[in-house]
């Protein structure tokens, strides 16, 4: 009976060990199954485009596709909350942008999410600068001509964004603030509106990204004064940066960062981060970032928990003076 007996123990002990084998070489072969990459806009913008580039290479390197899922509504708060609170295995991400969690926590009363607890910071992707252009039958010439009549006719100068609170909105404020003038805001149901007024000549200018403005730059429809950096774009080689033009607190990027639900796993982080990474330097992928103007970055985890609490405190006093609030 003894022997019977150990020999049922062995049996069960064997076959437990047979159970939990498979349990732990699942963990150490993640990903097993897609993972869902949520973009908290719709198709068809910088954003998402970013999004569609990294998530097929990062795809390759994992062994297991990164599938987009665009969800917008609430100026990305949808798309954001829906990953705040997806179960934290590390098969949803988020697609974050300056907006979704620098300036939203700022302008949205009621936020469904807090930007840093409920999120794991995976890596920043790229960066965009913004830009300030004009119509070419404007006479401004260079962005001390703009600031001197901000300065000198305050009410009178008008400016174009992609609407209240978003990122054009928010550096025509800053420009104004640190020209010491004043400048009306007009703004628009996106981008493609605002450049059709300005070309026709109904506004002064309009703040935006360069993704945003590119094209008419390039085919001679609008007149960049500067870009809203440190130093001088590849693709605007002779336009000045912040500083050459005299204003050289005015810098504003919208950004494209990979973030997970808070609570998820160390060893998944690592290998979306790795992933993301790889992804960002795979063969020509600087060249086709650079064609949407995004400057290539690839951050730690850590380098974008940094990063994040950063532009969050950079933007909260520029949302609040610019006086726009979202209930």
């Amino acid at each position: 009976m003894c022997r019977r007996s150990s020999r049922r123990l062995l049996l069960a002990c064997a076959a437990l060990m047979g159970l939990s084998l498979p349990a732990a070489h699942a963990r150490a072969e993640f990903p097993d199954h897609p993972v869902r990459l949520v973009v908290p806009f719709a198709a068809g913008g910088g954003t998402d485009i970013v999004a569609r580039l990294v998530a097929s290479r990062m795809g390759e390197r994992l062994g297991q596709p990164v599938v987009v899922d665009n969800r917008g509504g609430a100026g990305g708060s949808v798309g954001s909350d829906l990953v705040a609170k997806a179960r934290p295995d590390g098969y949803t991400m988020l697609m974050a942008t300056v907006s979704t969690h620098a300036i939203n926590p700022a302008l949205y009363r009621n936020l469904p999410f807090d930007p840093i607890r409920d999120f794991a910071p995976v890596s920043l992707l790229v960066t965009v600068p913004g830009v300030v252009v004009v119509g070419t039958g404007q006479p401004y010439r260079t962005a001390g001509d703009l600031a001197a009549a901000l300065r000198a006719r305050p009410g009178t100068v008008t400016y174009g964004s992609q609407g209240v609170g978003g990122i054009g909105h928010l550096m025509g404020e800053m420009f104004a603030g640190q020209a010491g003038g004043q400048a009306v805001h007009v703004p628009y149901r996106g981008a493609a509106p605002a450049m059709q007024d300005l070309v026709a000549g109904r506004i002064t200018a309009v703040f935006d990204t360069l993704p945003g403005v590119i094209s008419q730059i390039r085919a001679g429809g609008v007149r960049p004064l500067l870009v809203a950096s440190a130093s001088r774009l590849p693709a605007l080689l002779d336009v000045p940066s912040a500083p050459e033009a005299g204003l050289p607190g005015f810098t504003a990027a919208t950004w494209n960062a990979l973030l997970a639900p808070a609570g998820t796993p160390a060893e998944a982080i690592r290998a979306l981060n790795e992933a993301a990474v790889t992804a960002l330097r795979a063969p020509g992928m600087t060249e086709q970032l650079a064609e949407m103007s995004a400057e290539v970055v690839g951050s730690s985890p850590d380098e974008l928990g940094q990063f994040m609490r950063a532009e969050l405190a950079r933007w909260a006093p520029i949302v609040a003076a610019s006086g726009a609030q979202v209930e």
